[in-house]
Order: C-alpha cells, then sequence, then structure tokens
C-alpha cells in the first residue's frame, strides 16, 4: 500500500521514480530523453500518447520498454486495414452449455500500444474512442469497465499514406500529446548501432507497480495552481482560436480552426506533472511552455495562407508562446 506522511513527500517520491524510470530506459532507448519524459508525463497525466515519426526511429520499441519498466498488463494491436472493431474489443461466442459468452479482446490491459493506426478504417479507429475517453467499453449491450490505469500510445508513420486513413479531428484530440520524433544525432546513432549489432542485451527491472501510478495520478490532481499559470494556459489555448475575441494576429492569418478547452486542461495537468517530475509543489508558466507544442501541435489546423507561405505549425505555436 503507498503510504507517505503528507503531500509534499508524495511528490518528492514521484520526483525520485521519474528519474528511476529514465534511468532504466535510457539502458534501451538512446537519445531520447525529452520524448521519453514527454510520454511519461502523458501517462501520469491520464493521457494518451501518438508518437509520429519515419521508420526505424524506436516508437514501438520505446512503447515496448516503457511497458517492461511498468508493472503492468501490456498489449500490442497491429492495425491493418482488415482490422474490425469486435478484434480489438472482443466478441460473444457459444459456449458449450449453449451460453452465449463474451470474450475479451486485447483491448483489456492496462498499456495498448496502437501500431499504426492510421492504417486501419475509422470504424475500428472510433472503436477506440469510448476507451480513450470514458476507459470503458460497449459490447453486445452491455457496459465493460477497463482496468486502471489505462493508456493508449499509438504510432503513425507520417511518409506513408498509401493505404492509410487520416485520423478524424475528434479521435486526435483525445490524445493528449502528439509527439514528433525526430532522427537520432550522430553520436546516438552510434551507441545505438554498437549496442543493437551485437550478442549485447539490456535486461530491465520493473520500477513502479499499479497501485503506484494511480496514486501519483490522483496526487498530479491535488497539485494546486497559482491563478497567474491558470490564466495563461487558458488564454494561450484561446489565442489559437480564429475570429474570436482573444485571437492573436497570427491566428486570424494563418489558422483556420484553433484548440478547444480540452487543449487548457491539458496544458494545466501537463504543466502539474512536469513542475512535479522537476522536484516542484506547484507549476509555473514554463511549465505550460514544456508541455504546449506536443499538446497544441494536433489541435490546431492551418489555413490556405499558412500553407502557402510554407509556415508549419510548431513555428506558429512557437511565436505564440
Amino acid at each position: 500500500m503507498v503510504n507517505f506522511k503528507n503531500e509534499v513527500e508524495a511528490v518528492d517520491s514521484l520526483c525520485s521514480k521519474m528519474q528511476e524510470l529514465q534511468v532504466e530506459i535510457k539502458k534501451r532507448i538512446y537519445g531520447q530523453d525529452e520524448i521519453v519524459k514527454q510520454v511519461l508525463i502523458s501517462m501520469f497525466s491520464r493521457g494518451h500518447c501518438l508518437l509520429i515519426g519515419v521508420p526505424g526511429l524506436a516508437k514501438t520499441l520505446l512503447v515496448n520498454t516503457i511497458a517492461e519498466v511498468f508493472s503492468l498488463k501490456y498489449n500490442r494491436i497491429q492495425f491493418t486495414p482488415d482490422l474490425m472493431p469486435s478484434d480489438i474489443i472482443g466478441t460473444e461466442i457459444l459456449d458449450k452449455e449453449r451460453q452465449f459468452k463474451f470474450i475479451q479482446g486485447p483491448l483489456f490491459a492496462n498499456i495498448i500500444l496502437a501500431d499504426e493506426i492510421n492504417r486501419t478504417p475509422p470504424k475500428t479507429q472510433a472503436a477506440l474512442l469510448e476507451a480513450m475517453q470514458e476507459r470503458a467499453v460497449t459490447a453486445a449491450g452491455q457496459r465493460f469497465r477497463l482496468d486502471k490505469p489505462f493508456f493508449v500510445l499509438a504510432t503513425q508513420n507520417p511518409i506513408e499514406q498509401e493505404g492509410t486513413y487520416p485520423l478524424p479531428e475528434a479521435q486526435l484530440d483525445r490524445f493528449m500529446f502528439s509527439i514528433w520524433l525526430d532522427y537520432p544525432k550522430f553520436e546516438d546513432e552510434l551507441t545505438i548501432v554498437q549496442n543493437t549489432t551485437s550478442t549485447q542485451s539490456t535486461p530491465l527491472k520493473a520500477i513502479i507497480s499499479a497501485e503506484e501510478i494511480r496514486y501519483f495520478q490522483d496526487l498530479i490532481l491535488k497539485i494546486p495552481v497559482n491563478d497567474n499559470v491558470l490564466r495563461y494556459a487558458v488564454s494561450l489555448a484561446a489565442r489559437t482560436r480564429p475570429a474570436t475575441e482573444l485571437a492573436d494576429p497570427l491566428t486570424d492569418k494563418y489558422l483556420k480552426w484553433g484548440a478547444g478547452p480540452r487543449a487548457s486542461q491539458y496544458l494545466i495537468l501537463g504543466a502539474k506533472t512536469h513542475a512535479a517530475f522537476s522536484g516542484k509543489y506547484s507549476p509555473d508558466i514554463e511549465d505550460v511552455q514544456a508541455v504546449a507544442k506536443n499538446i497544441l501541435r494536433h489541435r490546431i489546423i492551418k489555413n490556405y495562407k499558412a500553407e502557402a507561405e510554407n509556415i508549419s505549425v510548431d513555428q506558429l505555436i512557437e511565436k505564440l508562446l
């Protein structure tokens, strides 16, 4: 049972656990320290994460490694064009007693790797929506609760568009973070090649249990936020909405759609977790800025003028910050 004298001691313990997790993951994932930190922030904030990057950047390995250091049930679902909702949720079968029995699908786990999520049709993508938002699924007229904690970590290939189904905005909005993975630096790539082309293997140990994760998730909600930080986060999201009272001039010029209220909620939750990971007992504006890009990236849509001038979403977010 998790037990601390007070919440200050609990935050100190969370900071320590975070450092342990990063050290353990670094034994297998090289040169992606900031990516690892952002994924962990989303998980402790009760959020889901979308990892976007070209093939070979260890997106799947990263999720496998995180599942290994978390003492949780883990399932990988390979999304394909012929995957049906019942393939991930489960289905009813007729047993020997001629009674219908529900057989749980791979969605019934704590960590779900939705590998290449944009390769499956919208009908199957939509089957994830209820699970991601409600932590429950409905099948054969019955509602089934999923075990907590529950995370969806999805991967997506940005360059191969043939035979893919772009994620609808409603589903993209369910992901707390959209994280872009770039090519590793030269020295990091040397380490990767050296360690993956030999007989050397690195066993990892489980660092944190499901009970501890649930406790720390509840702890994050209790962390106080100063009014100026709250106003900054909400106004940042509001400034991305064109043709509104608080819209930034850049927004009116370059954006078609802005971020909704869920972005404001995630900015505060992410800032709280980022602060706790840094050993702080309350977030400041820098903590909001540290998570803002990954939260806003998939929630704002450029207009034709931004496309014509080759202005990226990340550049717009940088200017808004």
